[in-house]
């Protein structure tokens, strides 16, 4: 059952250190067998992805690559509405990352000195979609327009086959709306082996992006640097700070939101009212009785979550910053002045009408967000994660001239006398 408690002294240090530690211990027989498939997939390419495919996936398409032709056949069956409320996010989503949008730029001096930085998306990036119980359309959408954006030259999606070796519609329905070039059958370990390393049919990509189970994120971890990556992301978790005015009904609800995606998961109440607190625990326990996943919710919150009595708000915000969850409720009666006080948190939602599921799905920032506590130095899923820059500069004669003196000194004081002989012949 969760638990209320005081927040601060022993419990609260003792309660982040365990949190924290969820995501650090490593499976020594996922990494062998992680080891083991992104060697045989560097060495056989598509034989050893197909090999794979049949032993965790239980059957093989007959092609890899499904056609766009095809895509758009496959998400005719999807549900109408749910692809109007598709479409809706995509654009919700793309307005806001249109607005990240970074330009090249360049500076001209009066000593004819030019400089200046160049930007541009990366040229090919993977994307990574789980497959069958874990479908989830709108990581697709999340992951491949900001790269879209970015202007990355080809984005690849890999995904898994259900049964029958058939792909799931609703996953190429948001590929269609994402703009994704490309769509494979494959997951697991072997896709991102597949993509790091490219095969005869996969394409080798700069980056990889997106969910999975911890043999992909194992192998994510392994193959980084050898691709770039976007983060390891560690167990879904919310933290909600709320004042005397919250409504407990919607506490409840929003801390279940995230309780239901893992029994790692963790969701956490602050509130400055004992009887917020008490009405809150009772109303996870009503709504919990209606909802599917009730048996995971009730591990996770039993494991890690929490109720707390803070003494006011400053002491709410500050446990919050020393947190840094991934996702952060305000639900107080003025929320917009927190916005300069939270720190550390990867997304924030202000006010009791700004749900977290309203982040994950609809409103348009990103969900591919940092967690364990990594919020204190990684920032959200951006165009910025699909670009990569480089600097120019263009000097006269006479503008190295005036620097040479300068430059040599620096170099010399280093050792380096060659750079300042480069300096130097040019006199």
């Amino acid at each position: 059952m969760i638990q209320i408690v005081k927040e601060g002294g022993a419990f609260g240090r003792d309660f982040i250190t365990q949190l924290k530690q969820r995501s650090e211990s490593s499976n020594r027989k996922v990494d062998a067998a992680v080891a083991e498939i992104i060697e045989n997939v560097r060495q056989n390419g598509d034989q050893a992805v197909k090999e794979y495919t049949l032993q965790f996936d239980g059957s093989v398409p007959e092609q890899l690559e499904i056609s766009r032709n095809e895509m758009q056949q496959l998400s005719l069956q999807c549900d109408p509405d749910f692809l109007a409320a598709l479409n809706r996010a995509a654009a919700n989503i793309t307005d806001f990352h249109q607005r990240q949008k970074q330009q090249s730029w360049l500076n001209t001096q009066s000593n004819g000195v030019i400089m200046g930085q160049r930007v541009r998306g990366l040229s090919k990036v993977g994307i990574y979609v789980p497959g069958g119980t874990a479908a989830y359309p709108s990581s697709v959408l999340m992951n491949a327009i900001p790269a879209k954006i970015a202007g990355v030259g080809e984005i690849i999606m890999v995904t898994p086959p259900a049964k029958g070796g058939k792909p799931n519609p609703d996953i190429l329905a948001a590929a269609l709306a994402a703009g994704v070039d490309r769509v494979f059958l494959v997951g697991g370990a072997q896709a991102v082996a597949a993509l790091a390393f490219g095969t005869q049919s996969i394409p080798k990509v700069d980056k990889i992006v997106g969910p999975g189970n911890i043999y992909v994120a194992t192998a994510k971890k392994h193959l980084y640097g050898t691709v770039d990556i976007d983060m390891i992301a560690g167990p879904s978790e919310i933290l909600v700070i709320a004042d005397e005015t919250a409504n407990p009904k919607f506490l409840a609800a929003d801390l279940m939101s995230q309780a239901e995606h893992d029994v790692l998961a963790s969701a956490i109440l602050l509130t400055t009212s004992k009887k917020i607190a008490e009405e809150t625990v009772k109303q996870i326990y009503v709504q919990m009785e209606s909802l599917s996943r009730k048996e995971i919710i009730n591990q996770s919150l039993d494991r890690f979550g929490a109720v707390m009595v803070c003494n006011n708000m400053e002491e709410a915000v500050e446990f919050a910053n020393e947190l840094a969850p991934e996702h952060l409720e305000v639900c107080a009666s003025n929320p917009m002045e927190f916005i300069g006080k939270i720190d550390n948190a990867g997304s924030v939602f202000l006010g009791n009408y700004s749900p977290e599921p309203l982040g994950d799905y609809y409103a348009g920032p990103n969900h591919v967000l940092p967690t364990s506590g990594t919020a204190r130095f990684f920032s959200p899923l951006s165009v910025d994660s699909f670009i990569k820059k480089s600097s120019f500069i263009y000097y006269t004669e006479q503008a190295l001239r005036l620097a040479q003196d300068d430059i040599e000194k620096l170099a010399e004081t280093e050792g380096l006398t060659a750079h300042a002989n480069s300096i130097k012949v040019r006199r």
